[in-house]
């Protein structure tokens, strides 16, 4: 088992690992890892709470589908992990980050990143919108998970999106199973609002 481990670790440090259908000794596949970003907040805003549908201050709601991202933070065995501290952030409909780095006309209902940390099975949860597309990427979310020292940084993608076939950061991940572990339904659920989205994407990181 240890010697497993470390094989996979060298695979993990050389980018190798999802070159292979499952991870060595994992019982799930792992989360594939992608760039952070340029748009990663330069500073965390005050409002970083997990509902990016309301900023404290402001009247209404974001422009956009409402879309509940839920989900499990788990290790490769299948166990919740705990108190991970989970991030997310993404543009508004209108296609503009709430970064410095890019300018536009923001929607300023759209909180634009936001925070929370697992339960006791793991569990998360985030009220945002459906993600839309801007010059150059498919619809996508960030997301980054930090648990000791075990750091996770990705993106999640909409099951359908013509533009998935093209997104160059998507198709980088050469393993067909680990690609599409990222690409997930925006569906209506029973017990949520008719008119709202839900999405369910539950990370497996090596913890």
């Amino acid at each position: 088992m240890i010697k497993e481990r470390r094989t996979l670790l060298r695979l993990l440090a050389s980018g190798l690992a999802y070159t292979i259908s499952r991870p060595i000794f994992a019982a799930s596949l792992l989360t594939p890892s992608q760039m952070l970003g340029p748009f990663y907040p330069d500073k965390i805003p005050l409002d970083h709470d997990n509902d990016l549908t309301r900023v404290v201050g402001h009247d209404g709601m974001a422009t956009g589908d409402i879309s509940h991202l839920i989900g499990r933070a788990l290790n490769p065995l299948g166990k919740p992990i705990v108190d991970a501290q989970i991030e997310i952030w993404q543009c508004d409909a209108f296609g503009q980050y709430k970064h410095p780095r890019d300018g536009g006309c923001r929607d300023p209902a759209f909180q634009g990143y936001g925070r929370t940390r697992s339960g006791s099975n793991g569990e998360y949860r985030f009220k945002t919108i459906k993600p839309v597309t801007y010059p150059g990427r498919t619809p996508h979310i960030h997301m980054r998970i930090v648990s000791g020292t075990a750091k996770l940084a990705t993106q999640i993608y909409v099951k359908g999106e013509r533009l998935n076939n093209s997104d160059f950061i998507l198709n980088s991940i050469q393993d067909t199973e680990a690609r599409n572990s990222l690409i997930i339904p925006f569906v209506s659920e029973p017990g949520y609002p008719s008119d709202e989205l839900v999405a369910q994407f539950n990370p497996v990181v090596l913890a």
